[in-house]
């Protein structure tokens, strides 16, 4: 089960936030150049794919290693266009290439902190486990039982009023998807169109290295935690 699994790395190029969001330089290289080099550099994977509809795209994943072998459909660029759609449209594309494998794994570019040891760990899992899929989680920074939806009129009648004698640290630890790692069996992917539904379990991800870069201020923060912490600092370009 663990033999043959592809890694693939969707990178649109269209971006409503930052332009060219995942070839924008980060502290020297393109967003998407440290997945690139992290994927491979884990020797996890039988191919590393980056799934793009820009030819300016395809040129710099391959100059940092990825696996271009076509370009995605720009009916498969646009902002309504889903996940699912893109991977079931590069397994359909690679099994008419006669290439086929047991597993994927989904790493956003956007999660440039994620590194190596972070997919290794998450395959590891997923090997122990004999799991249908491993999806990356880190702690919530608050207790879900903080929070509240507001209405128009902004009001906190009765907020709290069941947990206001439990102190903060015993609500117990909450998780949350950080969107860095989906890995997951492709028949079972292939089947439900689902991750969660049978056998699915949670690989658990510093919450420092688990920024997703979404607008600029996540951009900057995550330029000024590699600067800080030495984060992809040695990577080869």
């Amino acid at each position: 089960m663990c033999e043959k699994v592809l890694a693939i790395i969707p990178a649109r190029s269209g971006s409503k936030g930052i332009k060219d969001k995942n070839i924008k330089n980060l502290n020297g290289k393109p967003l998407m150049a440290y997945t690139i080099e992290e994927a491979i550099k884990s020797k996890v994977f039988e191919e590393v794919i980056v799934s793009t509809d820009s030819e300016k795209y395809k040129k710099i994943a391959e100059e940092y290693g990825a696996w271009v072998p076509f370009l995605r459909d720009k009916k498969l660029a646009e902002d309504t266009s889903t996940t699912i759609d893109v991977i079931e449209d590069v397994l359909l594309k690679l099994k008419n290439i006669k290439k086929e494998y047991d597993a994927l794994m989904i790493l956003q570019p956007t999660s440039p902190l994620r590194d190596e040891y972070d997919i290794r760990g998450a395959f590891k899992l997923f090997c122990e486990k004999k799991a249908n899929s491993v999806v990356s989680m880190c702690e919530c920074d608050y207790a879900p039982q903080l929070t509240k939806r507001l209405n128009d009129e902004m009001k906190l009648d009765g907020f709290l009023s069941n947990i206001n004698k439990i102190r903060r640290q015993n609500l117990g630890n909450f998780y949350r998807l950080n969107g860095a790692i989906y890995l997951v069996k492709i028949q079972y992917f292939l089947k439900y169109k689902y991750i969660y539904q049978e056998n699915s379990y949670a690989f658990i991800m510093d919450k420092r290295k688990s920024i997703d870069i979404d607008d600029l201020d996540d951009f900057e923060y995550t330029e000024f935690l590699m600067q800080k912490n030495h984060f992809h600092i040695n990577n080869s370009s």
